[in-house]
């Protein structure tokens, strides 16, 4: 992870072959199945209210309550249907724009990683 009060070196990163940490994932928001999550964070802000990384998750239901998100699907496939809201079908090379306070439901079909830019 690179922490920077100025604009971070330059760098490129092969999403698919980065090798990525475990992330916990609360008991609570599993519906069904086993879902796994991994991830990289590849930059944070100093005052950590801006990230940039790489985040994965195995097939299942889960559930989560979104921060304000910019996303690109490199691989897999999910539907995420935002309470009150779209049901969103995604896949790769699909960007997804989610809204802080989304309530939303994940269900992978197959394992999805994605880039991402998060405001928080």
């Amino acid at each position: 992870m690179t922490t920077n009060d100025q604009a971070p070196a330059s760098f490129a990163v092969h999403i698919p072959d980065a090798e990525l940490e475990p992330e916990p994932l609360d008991p609570a928001q599993i519906v069904s199945g086993g879902p796994v999550v991994t991830g990289k964070v590849l930059w944070e802000s100093a005052d950590g209210t801006q990230v940039r990384g790489i985040w994965q998750i195995t097939p299942g239901v889960v559930t989560d309550t979104e921060a304000n998100e910019l996303f690109v699907v490199v691989s897999g496939r999910a539907t995420v249907a935002v309470e009150g809201g779209a049901t969103l079908e995604i896949g790769p090379g699909d960007a997804c724009v989610l809204r802080e306070g989304d309530r939303t439901t994940w269900t992978v079909h197959e394992t999805l990683r994605k880039a991402y830019h998060i405001s928080l």
